[in-house]
């Protein structure tokens, strides 16, 4: 990746997004809001789909810039893809969140993008990686990510909880982000969720006026 001479007083990329993993009994949910914004003032899109798949059944999760996220995603799919040619199988998980935390780490210092990384394989079953700001991974049962994050921390921590139904991590997932777009002024649009099992990829769109409303909306 081409290397570029940064300024130390650029203003940082805002992370406008909300986005989130969560394991449950046989499978994992990993989706996010719609909304992309510049510099967290201009919403440029309503339905942007932050969820990227890399491989049959590994999806990532980006935030901050978008621009950023993109090129990353774009060579680690190249790289799994070239990967499982030599291997003549599916990629692990862990494979693609470890290329994506090489690609952050190496060029640390020009991205401004972090990612949430989920899938099945035959090894380990469902999992979830977070690949932070300047290439840290680390495995969560469940994460969030992006600027609507901090408004479901408690949520999230009374909510999730280990085994969980399918129907039951989709309605988690579907309640985490509603919650996080009602407070979050450049999350929002549409919810975009992929279900991972052995069986297969489900994606769901639950459109903003089919979203869960609460109390002080």
């Amino acid at each position: 990746m081409e290397k570029h001479h940064t300024d130390s007083k650029v203003k940082g990329v805002s992370t406008g997004t909300t986005i989130l993993a969560a394991i449950f009994d046989g499978g994992v949910v990993i989706g996010s809001d719609s909304r992309a914004s510049i510099g967290g003032e201009y919403v440029s899109s309503k339905t942007i789909n932050k969820v990227i798949q890399v491989h049959d059944r590994i999806f990532c999760c980006m935030a901050g810039s978008l621009a950023d996220a993109q090129a990353v995603t774009k060579t680690a799919k190249f790289h799994l893809s070239f990967h499982s040619v030599q291997m003549e199988s599916p990629p692990l998980v862990i494979s693609a969140a470890s290329i994506l935390k090489e690609l952050c780490y190496k060029n640390k210092d020009e991205l401004q993008a972090g990612f949430i990384t989920a899938g099945w394989d035959r090894k380990k079953g469902p999992q979830v990686y977070v690949v932070s700001l300047g290439g840290m991974l680390i495995s969560q049962p469940v994460t969030i990510g992006g600027s609507g994050s901090t408004y479901i921390y408690g949520y999230v921590d009374a909510k999730y909880k280990p085994n969980m139904t399918r129907e039951e991590c989709q309605q988690f997932a579907t309640n985490a982000l509603a919650l996080a777009m009602g407070r979050d002024n450049v999350s929002g649009g549409v919810v975009h969720l992929v279900v991972i099992t052995e069986k297969g990829v489900e994606h769901v769109v639950v459109p903003g006026d089919k979203l869960p409303r609460f109390h002080d909306e």
